[in-house]
């Protein structure tokens, strides 16, 4: 597919250059409203306080680790958002839903084929699993891992197995579906050796996930590159600059990262990456584009990939990514929102039973509560003028047109995306 090349820009030493991808990526606000804090409710009109990290189950819902109010919030495919675990105030590190403690803020989330999610922190080396019934239960790896090296990773193949990052332990560990855990790659030694299992090095290894084909990608932290351990434990570099953390879109090691928080990999095998300000794509060249966001700006601003803007927010400037039904949903921390990247997103006709018209000049729309509607008339049916455009707030919603246009016998609704 062809790109567009941004222009190169050098602030300080770190180099800086932006390939966007023409998929024609529109970026918009799934849920969240912007403002922190702890609300439950229906898209925008809900509250989160710097979710970073994201997953999606077989059922398109989304689970969040909203990591400020220590919470695994779940978001519904209609955008509705409820508290699926955490929020007790004692020592309740296992039990059911909101009767559990989490006791540490995770830098890892993943989910595995039967929709138990399983996170880690960088903070403690324990495994937390929440169970789709939200059956919450842990696991100390401290004797085996070491209490300082943590699990700022996490990451599950095809069978269930469970593959963790351990930060400063330099090393990839496998947890068996029998609950064995076993070094899977890494010496423990700082370095960034390719090779065969525990003849290989890491330094400081963190975001891990998994393609259909059961290969464990690793962004190896301080090292500054995405590195791929396959089945057989092979470990190769595919991609970044040995130790240089500037941000370059281009192919292997011409590409270049700054940070990457979380990773997912789409129908294709292409890696997905949120990489700070930027939500960025390497396919299995290793060719790496920009799909939405800025290498040097943050903010908050919906729309084409190249003209939107994220804030990871925080000093550890972390955002998460999942992909879930063929969008890929963005835990934009800084901006306390819940974004969406789709590819040629278009208006939706509201029909049928979801569209009232009544003896009053206006209708009643049957819509999803949080997302924003485009209200037409025309005189014909042909030609059609924008009346008005409402975030919708209730289900039904009664809308009256206040200056009725003489002439104007219909009205339709638009579900904007």
């Amino acid at each position: 597919m062809a790109v567009l090349t941004a222009v190169m820009a050098s602030f300080g030493w770190h180099a800086l250059a932006q390939t966007y991808d023409t998929n024609s990526e529109v970026v918009q606000t799934f849920a969240g409203s912007g403002f922190s804090g702890y609300l439950d409710g229906v898209g925008q009109l809900t509250m989160f306080n710097n979710p970073n990290a994201i997953v999606a189950d077989s059922h398109s819902n989304l689970f969040v680790w909203d990591s400020s109010n220590y919470r695994i919030r779940k978001i519904a495919p209609d955008g509705t958002v409820t508290t699926f675990a955490g929020g007790s105030s004692g020592n309740n590190y296992q039990g059911t839903g909101t009767n559990v403690t989490f006791g540490y803020n995770m830098t890892g989330l993943t989910i595995d084929r039967s929709n138990t999610v399983w996170a880690s922190s960088s903070g403690a080396s324990w495994l937390w699993k929440i169970t789709s019934a939200a059956v919450v239960t842990y696991t100390n790896l401290s004797n085996f891992i070491g209490v300082a090296n943590g699990i700022p990773g996490v990451c599950a193949d095809s069978s269930g197995n469970i593959y963790l990052s351990t930060g400063a332990g330099n090393k990839i560990f496998r947890y068996s579906t029998n609950s064995v855990l076993t070094v899977f790659a890494g010496s423990g030694n700082s370095g960034n050796a390719d090779g065969n299992g525990i003849f290989t090095s890491f330094n400081s290894p963190a975001a891990l996930v998994t393609d259909s084909a059961d290969n464990i990608y690793v962004w190896d932290n301080f090292n500054y590159l995405i590195r791929k351990i396959d089945q057989n434990q092979n470990v190769t570099t595919l991609a970044g600059k040995y130790q240089n953390s500037s941000s370059l879109d281009g192919v292997g090691s011409n590409a270049a990262f700054n940070s990457i928080s979380q990773m997912c990999v789409d129908g294709s095998g292409n890696l997905i990456l949120a990489c700070g300000g930027s939500i960025r794509k390497m396919d299995a060249s290793s060719n790496v584009v920009t799909m939405a966001g800025s290498f040097t700006q943050t903010g908050y601003t919906n729309g084409a990939g190249n003209l939107a803007r994220f804030s990871p927010g925080g000093s550890g400037s972390r955002e998460g990514v999942c992909i879930s039904g063929g969008i890929i949903f963005v835990a934009d921390s800084g901006n306390q929102r819940i974004r969406q990247i789709s590819f040629n997103p278009s208006s939706q006709v509201v029909t049928g039973a979801n569209l009232g018209i009544g003896t009053f000049a206006g209708v009643t729309i049957n819509g999803i509560v949080g997302r924003t509607y485009q209200i037409q008339s025309s005189p014909d049916l042909n030609a059609w003028t924008t009346r008005a455009t409402i975030l919708l707030t209730s289900s039904p919603y009664l809308w009256i047109d206040q200056n009725p246009i003489a002439g104007n016998k219909f009205y339709q609704a638009l579900l904007l995306p």
